[in-house]
């Protein structure tokens, strides 16, 4: 075992204080090196200084390296944590007012639908570049994407690029404890199998010692305290018989059933992630701001008040005792010391789940060892879930298919595919909405799509 050096891309993310404590919290790594990248200079200062403090106060032997320039810090880089975000903050208005006037009304939007495909259009490019650079400076590096949107980061990186890259999100973790939750059990009694594409995923299997728990999950359902938690995903459940790992509000993205008219968004969405309309685009900017400002106070060692800490989602209970459910640090962990690990990761399809296109990504589970990743066949999905997956594959597809070959068509045609646009909008209405979207967003977005 070396002393991995591990890289870190947009390092301004909220994500980059867990993997800093996760990894320095690991028995195994004891230490190594951090590179932090990011194009801003402030603050990428505030990450470095947190970094620094991080290590030290848990105590392990790990140096901080930081840089506004890439090709600086990637040679000698082991893993890559991409978690770049692409002019967000100046378009997340436009990713949803714009595709509301005609209808497509978003709560998340930032990996499907319009605000997914633009992001794509803005990320991509920047992605690619990275990539390739990545190529020169440290080809042997395990690249560890968290930029949304995910399906359509890791189809660009594996059309593209030979980096060895692994997509990965928090949704089939964090969803399978939510599901013990609503049963009332320990989360090790709980047996399940889940494989679909990323924030589509199914859980196939979910059992206790053998026995098919989604009878206890329908009944627990009917309990109004209950249903209020997940109202989109569990009448998805009730008429699907599956449960899927992304939260209401993202979900109801994917399909065109929730979200098509005003009366069954209020019918079916609740507040926040539940289902909230523009939930994202009405309060990312703010959870930035308080982010920053929580850094700052805890680098100072100041006393952060409750109403800051709630204001900056997932740190509220921010630690320095126990890591977190994401994964990176133990895919590290394993790779570096050969011990086995299961996670569940964002791969090219080729037969690991029989009746999804081969050339699309799907999420599986994935064993990771000293020798890289090696996802896990898992076969068939039951038909109806494959087909919604699918839905969702071809838009992808033709909006990274539109930026590598530089078609605009296939750009346009990415929003008239999308399942909840198609539910709301004709094509012509669609393509206006695109070129709405391409005129208001063209400082950030390829030449081909302006033209």
């Amino acid at each position: 075992m070396g002393s991995p050096k591990v890289t870190i891309i947009g390092a301004g993310s909220f994500f980059t204080n867990s993997w800093i404590r996760d990894i320095a919290l690991s028995e195994k790594l004891r230490e190594g090196t951090f590179a932090l990248i990011d194009t801003d200079r402030e603050r990428l200062d505030i990450s470095r200084k947190m970094a620094e403090k991080l290590v030290s106060k848990i105590g392990t032997n790990w140096k901080v390296l930081a840089s506004t320039d890439r090709k600086e810090l990637l040679p000698g880089s082991d893993y890559l944590i991409n978690t770049i975000e692409v002019a967000g903050i100046e378009n997340v208005e436009k990713d949803y007012e714009i595709p509301k006037k005609y209808g497509v009304d978003q709560c998340i939007g930032d990996t499907t639908g319009p605000g997914g495909i633009m992001k794509a259009f803005r990320t991509v490019p920047v992605w690619l570049d990275i990539l390739e650079d990545a190529e020169k400076l440290c080809p042997e590096a395990l690249v560890l994407n968290y930029t949304n949107p995910m399906h359509m980061m890791t189809l660009a990186a594996n059309r593209a690029s030979d980096m060895k890259v692994i997509g990965l999100c928090h949704s089939v973790q964090g969803t399978s404890r939510q599901l013990a939750d609503y049963l009332n059990i320990r989360y090790e009694e709980l047996d399940w199998e889940c494989a679909g594409i990323n924030h589509m995923s199914w859980f196939t299997t979910l059992e206790q010692e053998g026995e098919d728990l989604y009878p206890d999950l329908l009944k627990k359902a009917e309990e109004p305290e209950v249903y209020e938690k997940d109202p989109i995903r569990f009448d998805i459940t009730r008429e699907l018989g599956y449960f899927v790992t992304e939260s209401s509000g993202h979900f109801s993205e994917y399909v065109p059933y929730y979200r098509k008219s005003s009366e069954l968004i209020e019918k079916y969405c609740r507040v926040g992630y539940r289902g909230e309309s523009g939930f994202y685009s009405k309060n990312w900017p703010s959870w930035r701001k308080a982010l920053d400002e929580f850094r700052q106070k805890w680098i100072r060692g100041e006393e952060i008040s409750e109403e800051l800490k709630q204001n900056t989602p997932g740190l509220a209970d921010f630690n320095l005792e126990t890591r977190s459910q994401e994964y990176a640090s133990y895919i590290i962990e394993a790779h570096q010391t050969g011990k086995e690990t299961v996670v569940y990761g964002n791969f090219p399809n080729n037969g690991l789940i029989d009746n999804l296109p081969r050339d699309g990504i799907v999420e599986v589970q994935t064993l990771v060892d000293g020798n890289g990743f090696h996802p896990c066949k898992f076969g068939f999905l039951p038909e109806h879930l494959a087909g919604l997956n699918r839905s969702n594959i071809t838009v992808h597809k033709l909006a990274v298919d539109s930026i590598l070959n530089k078609d605009r068509e296939a750009g346009v045609r990415a929003f008239m595919l999308d399942p909840l646009t198609a539910a709301v909008s004709t094509p012509a209405e669609i393509r206006d909405m695109a070129e709405e979207l391409f005129a208001a967003e063209r400082s950030y977005i390829p030449d081909y799509l302006t033209k």
